[in-house]
């Protein structure tokens, strides 16, 4: 087993209530066990942090969502949503299950407040903050103060691990959504209308949490190391960098000091002995990922000889394998594929010639298919297949049944290369604290270990622009559910500056009104809560 164990079903009744709805939606869900009955026991925290760190990819207690803990449109987990949101609209993503997965709206461009993944994410996100809330709600020092000290002392640990939880999932409404209703653990349960966040209160709400996690010799700072699929201060790092790049995005103007907090994050994992970029990129997405603490910060842990899921890696292994062409499933560890995924041409493109480029990230099948579309989108034959995540082991031995469990790959979120790219833009947009020399070593970096160490991947200090960094993200990151974030923190997402086929939903692409850089609030949301608003829909 490769994380902590899953979370039973009886823990299903502990309050889960969603703080910024209505009086209908807050109930304890109808169980014998209370949440009184879960904390009366010290080992129970460790079972409801797994079920906190769970949530992003498990849609429930059952094989593939069964059971569910969300009655959701689309009956899938929250990563599955996730990846959608992030890279369905983008220059990565084709998708051959429209109609079928109600994909259509995401993939041009053309959702509203209606739509069911635009939905789904937000009440999966705002599931897992009233876990973290319910959770630190019973692990006060005096909820807890009964408990033996080493077991105090445990409870606390799980209670800054909690925080981070919240905090990156709020950092996804903020990034998603940009607004977002205030709950937290003193938020009363029922009969309370919270007051909404706008982009700059959910910033420094965020940037607030993270960096009491970070700070040293304090209580609520996080370990320096942990389990793997677990928080920790480089975690917390990265997430502050990520949270800063951004900074002119959620806070809606230009601060370069912002660039600057982002260097200094970056540093301190850059800085940290324990991180360093795996050789061989292509290990980074096989079903032994797991290995790859040096280099994955943060991770959807999959697992599926104890939990099944067809988000997380699943979806991104089988979904990338053509059902319809001549790729061999066995050859990525699967007895079937899916067929959903296809790499648009602009992706690809960015690589030059995919079968004579020495850049290893260039993982493609392209027999019997066109880079380019010419038709429909959904059209199978047309889009490259991406061939990054893998359900084989590093001796090259399928992991599980995907076509009876699903795939044991995990989904990273945050990886060491990221953070390289991210210091070096940050530098570029103002920020201080590296010169340009050593973003240009960071840079080649990472560069280098896709060319594998050949000499010729490197760039020079006159090619390292905004527009490279971009594009170099788009190579080394792509299907990692970043895409989104970086083309509106470009001014690309949906400007005429940079067009890709079908966005807009025509076939030589086109730009679309500048509101589809924020998803909307559900409808339901914004009728329950009077504070919040989407001013642009």
């Amino acid at each position: 087993m490769k994380k902590i164990n899953i979370l039973i079903g009886f823990l299903l009744g502990f309050g889960l209530l969603l703080g910024s709805c209505t009086d209908d939606l807050d109930q304890m869900p109808v169980t014998e066990t209370t949440s009184n009955d879960v904390y009366s026991q010290p080992e129970n925290y460790k079972k409801v942090l797994a079920k906190i760190y769970a949530s992003y990819v498990l849609a429930g207690q059952g094989q593939g969502g069964d059971n569910g803990d969300l009655t959701t449109i689309n009956g899938q987990d929250f990563s599955r949503g996730y990846f959608n949101l992030q890279e369905a609209a983008t220059d990565e993503v084709a998708n051959t299950w429209l109609s079928g997965n109600n994909l259509v709206d995401l993939t041009y461009i053309n959702w509203s407040s209606k739509d069911s993944w635009v939905s789904d994410s937000y009440y999966w996100l705002f599931f897992n903050i009233t876990l973290c809330n319910e959770f630190l709600r019973n692990c006060s020092d005096g909820a807890i103060a009964n408990f033996s000290p080493t077991e105090q002392s445990e409870i606390r640990a799980y209670r800054s691990e909690a925080r981070f939880m919240r905090a990156f999932s709020y950092w996804m409404v903020l990034d998603l959504y940009r607004k977002g209703p205030q709950v937290d653990e003193n938020t009363p349960v029922t009969g309370f209308i919270p007051e909404a966040y706008d982009g700059v209160g959910l910033f420094d709400f965020i940037e607030n949490e993270l960096k009491s996690l970070v700070a040293e010799g304090s209580d609520a700072s996080l370990p320096d190391t942990n389990e793997y699929g677990r928080a920790s201060k480089p975690t917390a790092w990265a997430l502050l960098a990520r949270l800063y790049l951004n900074s002119a995005v959620y806070r809606g103007s230009v601060d370069t000091k912002y660039y600057t907090e982002c260097i200094t994050a970056c540093h301190k994992v850059i800085s940290n002995p324990s991180f360093h970029l795996e050789p061989d990129y292509a290990k980074l997405f096989n079903a032994d990922n797991h290995k790859r603490t040096h280099e994955i910060l943060f991770a959807m842990v999959c697992d599926a000889t104890t939990s099944v899921t067809w988000g997380g890696g699943t979806y991104l292994v089988c979904g990338s394998c053509g059902n319809s062409s001549s790729q061999d499933p066995a050859k990525y560890g699967l007895t079937n594929g899916w067929g959903m995924f296809r790499a648009r041409g602009e992706i690809v493109e960015k690589f030059g010639d995919v079968s004579n480029t020495l850049d290893s990230r260039a993982m493609f099948y392209t027999d019997g298919q066109e880079q380019y579309f010419s038709g429909p989108i959904d059209n199978q034959s047309e889009g490259y297949f991406f061939e990054k995540f893998s359900n084989l082991t590093d001796d090259g031995v399928a992991a599980s049944n995907s076509a009876a469990t699903g795939c044991s790959t995990d989904y990273p979120l945050i990886r060491l290369a990221d953070v390289y790219l991210m210091a070096a833009e940050a530098l570029l947009r103002g920020g201080s604290g590296i010169s340009r020399g050593e973003a240009l070593n960071l840079v080649n970096q990472v560069r280098l270990r896709a060319y594998n160490n050949d000499e010729s991947g490197k760039i020079s200090d006159a090619d390292l622009t905004l527009d490279f960094i971009l594009d170099e993200r788009g190579r080394e990151l792509y299907l990692e559910s970043i895409r989104r974030t970086d083309l509106v923190r470009f001014g690309k997402f949906t400007s005429d500056s940079y067009i890709w086929q079908w966005k807009g939903g025509v076939l030589d692409g086109r730009s679309v009104n500048e509101r589809y850089n924020i998803y909307p609030i559900p409808d339901t949301d914004l009728t329950a809560n009077p504070n919040l608003s989407n001013p642009l829909y």
